[in-house]
């Protein structure tokens, strides 16, 4: 695809020499949210972690606006225009929110004020410590924190983990716009099926390792088979 930012070509990945997903090809296009939907265990998050430079390919390639990533390393990828928000948040609970956007590869950042548009709730919170935070506050942070290094690609590994439905539905509502009027290209791993296929323009269904499905994210969400196993209905 000629305005992929991102593509994935037979990427092989895992861990201790066991590989976790096998051949795997996935293409993003610039300016696209794209799905990435499975089981627990399915490898979802070991593409993430390979795309960030967190984990090592064993074979296959990556490829991002062009160039092979092979030997760059998470730092370089970051400050290529590629931010992770790892499950689990990733950041320093003994930190404030405000302490969070002084920290890490400083680069082209944004304006502080223009992360606060799209969370003012942080701004309100901005002298409190991460630790302290409700987790839809902890997980808005986490993407505020990420935009702040003006992305090019954000990876997000299931932003709704743990959070209260208002709050999800809140959250996506912000990714979308980031998406819309930042042009912030979206890859997410997501258990609520539903509600990532709503934000999505394209989407890929992995199992055990290999890619078994994609297409839009209109098409796959109307599969029997997706209804049936990621849906519930």
């Amino acid at each position: 695809m000629a305005d992929a930012v991102l593509a994935l070509e037979g990427l092989t990945a895992g861990y201790d020499q066991a590989a976790v997903i096998r051949g795997v090809d996935l293409t993003v296009a610039a300016g696209e949210v794209v799905a990435l939907l499975g089981a627990n265990g399915a490898g979802k998050t070991t593409i993430l972690r390979a795309v960030s430079g967190l984990v090592k390919p064993m074979a296959g390639r990556i490829v991002f606006d062009g160039a092979d990533l092979a030997r760059t390393s998470p730092s370089s990828r970051a400050r290529l225009g590629i931010a992770h928000v790892p499950e689990g948040r990733g950041l320093f609970f003994g930190l404030t929110v405000a302490e969070h956007f002084r920290v890490g590869p400083r680069g082209e950042q944004l304006d502080v004020a223009s992360v606060y548009e799209y969370f003012p709730k942080l701004l309100e919170l901005q002298g409190r410590r991460a630790g302290l935070l409700s987790g839809g506050e902890q997980q808005m942070l986490a993407v505020a924190r990420a935009l702040m290094l003006r992305p090019r690609l954000m990876l997000l590994d299931e932003p709704s983990f743990g959070l209260a439905p208002l709050i999800v539905r809140e959250l996506f509502k912000i990714l979308g716009k980031i998406n819309r009027e930042d042009k912030v290209t979206i890859l997410v791993v997501e258990q609520n099926a539903q509600l990532a296929l709503e934000l999505a323009d394209q989407a890929y269904v992995i199992e055990t390792g290999k890619i078994v499905m994609s297409g839009n994210a209109k098409d796959i969400a109307t599969n029997e088979d997706v209804r049936k196993s990621y849906l519930g209905y």
